[in-house]
């Protein structure tokens, strides 16, 4: 017996029709900008990591700190024998030129975010600025893929594992899936809030540093950028009809 075939999805046809493709498209115009400026930092992180690694068989040890291994590998070059002042060097100045590139796909980004209106939406929210917005638009869109704003960060890995046995549920560590790359920047923009909540008296702030203070900086962190990738939804599914909590 044959199966019964699909109907075919008919064609948008409808007054929304034009701005759902616009939106579509500028989706992935976004996608497109984000995606090379993060393929740039990739490439700035391998080079940097190279230069350590071809210093270190000369015995100079640097740290992970990217400052540092530009500043001591511009120091010591002249130290090098020929050939190896010749292969750091010509890393250096392709470090300098991808340092080149990422601030100008840093000003792209910065653009986009202030001209899309879900961008704006979203960096109202605490940690959230112009490359985590703009990332998260590129992604997601309007986040009709996620029926919730916990499946969502589910879908980001910012929600502990679970594991059951005999009936007992337990939950682990996050489980660091999907996107690295906005997780990253989920998390850095939760680090500011938190470092940043002293001293202050709004919800937001005392709800985080209580946090700290009972299950640690770490724990407080990634509770915070998952409370930020709920909120993130929310904003993007209700649009103006979202209130920002005080």
């Amino acid at each position: 017996m044959r199966p019964t075939p699909r109907p075919s999805a008919r064609p948008c046809s409808g007054p929304t029709c034009g701005s759902c493709q616009s939106k579509v498209l500028s989706n992935r115009a976004s996608s497109a900008c984000t995606g090379c400026g993060k393929a740039l930092i990739e490439q700035r992180t391998a080079t940097i990591n190279r230069i350590r690694g071809l210093l270190a068989e000369f015995g100079i040890v640097l740290p992970l700190k990217a400052a540092t291994v530009r500043r001591e590998a511009g120091a010591c070059l002249e130290e090098l024998p020929g050939w190896a002042n010749l292969a750091i060097g010509d890393a250096l100045s392709e470090l300098h030129r991808l340092d080149e590139r990422i601030e100008q796909y840093d000003r792209h980004i910065a653009q986009m975010a202030r001209e899309d209106e879900r961008a704006r939406q979203l960096m109202k929210l605490c940690g959230i600025g112009e490359t985590t917005a703009s990332a998260i638009v590129a992604m997601v869109g309007n986040g009709h893929e996620f029926s919730c704003g916990r499946q969502f960060a589910a879908w980001l890995g910012l929600t502990p594992g679970q594991f059951s046995s005999g009936g007992k549920s337990r939950l682990g560590r996050i489980t660091k899936a999907g996107d690295s790359y906005l997780r990253s920047l989920l998390v850095l923009g939760a680090r500011a809030v938190l470092n940043a909540a002293a001293g202050k008296a709004d919800r937001i702030s005392t709800w985080a540093k209580a946090l700290a203070e009972r299950r640690g900086y770490w724990r407080a962190v990634i509770a915070i950028a998952a409370k930020n990738v709920r909120m993130a939804w929310a904003v993007l599914r209700r649009g103006e009809a979202f209130e920002m909590p005080n």
